[in-house]
């Protein structure tokens, strides 16, 4: 294997010092332009690329950020993870990303991994399985800076950055209600995750403030994919008084609705359907998806600027908790008239 040019042989090509080497590639601005440009122009010369790793063990920094997400096929996590590396990069980070793949086994095993990797910090949105927190607790007592975005959960003493779900809940429920929908049933997921659940709270909420007795039926706890959300409409046209709205957990579950619905030749907005996230894909479905967009450019931003502070502040700093509003995205699949 062909020796890795290292700052002595640039030294020793130039009859320089190696602490005139480093500090020219460094740009300290106590080396002259001259000599600068000189070594510069060698080390390209000499395929020179700089060791991060020896760099990070003199300063104890890595200056890579630990990402873990649930599935990165989902576009909002894409998006999430976009933002993230984009702010990053700004301040010379970059991001070492792992998916858990909805198993708190796999996002625990990705911690460990990380950990082992020294990265400087996490931000992670956990899977629909972790409903203990013993591993992110155990982060926090260690000190590593550790970011929660969009499924976060309130015990977690930690900073983090999500959209205001319980609002995300009501202002669906809230537009169809407006709409003229009465029968309006709710798929959900059977994991207990807190920002499905508070999205289930606004739900209630907006259907008692309407004063609509709720049907214990319209309630629906499956997975969150197309094929949950196939199931749960062929489970809630069976019922002897039918919904006359479905809201869908996420866009994935509200494809399957429509799918469902246009198979049994029933066209939205006359059985309206809703979902959550903003999907590409919503506005080219026919009749297009009406949702809720989460806004995962400002999630990533947020959160990768949340996470700098904490790495920068000479203090330990309290958990913030940043709450971001929802935006209601209206289309031909829930919209009358």
């Amino acid at each position: 294997m062909e020796k890795r040019t290292n700052i002595s042989d640039i030294a020793k090509a130039l009859n320089l010092t190696k602490s005139t080497i480093s500090r020219a590639l460094n740009n300290v601005p106590t080396i002259s332009e001259q000599t600068r440009q000189l070594v510069l122009e060698t080390a390209k010369k000499m395929n020179y690329r700089p060791n991060k790793l020896a760099s990070s063990l003199s300063n104890g920094r890595t200056n890579i950020i630990g990402v873990i997400i649930p599935d990165a096929k989902i576009e909002f996590f894409s998006k999430v993870i976009a933002s993230i590396e984009q702010t990053l990069k700004k301040k010379g980070y970059s991001i070492l990303l792992y998916q858990s793949n909805e198993s708190v086994e796999s996002e625990i095993t990705g911690i460990n991994s990380m950990l082992e990797a020294q990265v400087d910090g996490f931000i992670i949105s956990m899977s629909l399985e972790t409903n203990s927190f013993e591993h992110f607790e155990k982060l926090i007592e260690e000190n590593k800076p550790l970011i929660l975005f969009d499924r976060i959960h309130p015990s977690i003493d930690c900073s983090s950055v999500s959209i205001d779900d319980y609002k995300a809940g009501y202002l669906v429920t809230k537009h169809l209600i407006d709409q003229g929908y009465k029968n309006i049933a709710n798929i959900s997921t059977h994991h207990k995750v807190h920002i499905f659940n508070e999205r289930f709270r606004g739900y209630l909420d907006a259907i008692t403030e309407a004063g609509i007795d709720i049907q214990e039926e319209y309630k629906i706890f499956g997975e969150l994919s197309p094929e949950g959300g196939i199931a749960a409409v062929q489970q809630l046209l069976s019922l002897p008084i039918k919904p006359d709205a479905i809201i869908g957990g996420d866009d994935y579950v509200a494809l399957g609705v429509l799918k469902e619905l246009k198979s049994q030749h029933i066209i939205p907005p006359q059985k309206g359907v809703i979902g959550f996230s903003n999907q590409l894909f919503g506005k080219y479905l026919s009749p297009s998806l009406s949702t809720l967009d989460q806004k995962p450019e400002i999630v990533g931003e947020q959160s990768a600027e949340l996470l700098l502070q904490h790495l920068n502040s000479k203090v330990k700093l309290s958990a913030k908790k940043i709450v971001i509003e929802p935006e209601l995205i209206i289309r031909e699949s829930s919209r009358r008239g």
